[in-house]
């Protein structure tokens, strides 16, 4: 029984490990820019933004397998696809820099599975390649609209955010769609009901929103 209890322990001390929020930066065209790694122990997604005026630059993720010097990451969407063409690729680690905050509730990754409208609910399938996905983890978060099947980006957004006693409020670091977002505070208010997170507030236009979102189970 001892034994089992060890290999429980470190296999989870094994995933923390593994499940962190990471930076770096590049320069290009003279600006520096800051390249944000989230990344679990199968999912990782680089996103690229000018490190002074946040201006959003780009974002690619999917799943990953480690190498030598770093991971090998097959897209699910890539923002720049439509002039790169990549599906796929090699990123060292070397000079990744640990970034994650504290461990907050429901970390992990998130489709959009719904809405509620007039107290009316309305599912949408998480299974089809048109997909939102929301990933949070150690205190930092992103969404993400794409087609697996197209490679069609749809926009994206991230930052940090908390979330105790059914209140999740997000600090916007970066926004494909409006960079005047950023530095913005949005306060919800959460539910958990089994694996679906009920989220409600107003969203970045400043309109009521209900969302439904279900674990990702992959």
């Amino acid at each position: 029984m001892k034994k089992k209890i060890f290999l429980l322990a470190m296999n989870l001390l094994s995933i923390n490990l593994v499940a962190q929020v990471y930076t770096f930066t590049s320069v290009s065209n003279g600006e520096s820019i800051t390249h944000k790694i989230l990344k679990d122990s199968s999912y990782l997604i680089e996103t690229q933004y000018e490190t002074e005026s946040k201006s959003f630059v780009s974002s690619r993720g999917g799943f990953y397998e480690s190498k030598d010097e770093g991971v090998q990451i097959h897209f699910e969407f890539n923002s720049n696809y439509a002039v790169d063409s990549l599906k796929s690729i090699s990123l060292e680690s070397s000079n990744w820099k640990l970034v994650s905050l504290a461990e907050q509730n429901h970390s992990g990754k998130w489709l959009m599975g719904g809405r509620v409208r007039d107290g009316v609910e309305k599912r949408r399938n998480t299974n089809g390649a048109r997909k939102t996905l929301k990933f949070l983890l150690d205190g930092h978060f992103q969404w993400t609209a794409f087609n697996t099947e197209t490679f069609k980006f749809h926009g994206s957004g991230g930052g940090t955010y908390t979330a105790q006693e059914g209140d999740y409020i997000e600090t916007i670091t970066y926004f494909s769609r409006d960079n005047s977002r950023v530095g913005a505070v949005l306060p919800f208010r959460y539910d958990l009901k089994g694996m679906d997170w009920h989220h409600q507030g107003m969203n970045s236009k400043g309109k009521p929103m209900y969302e439904i979102w279900t674990k990702r189970v992959n």
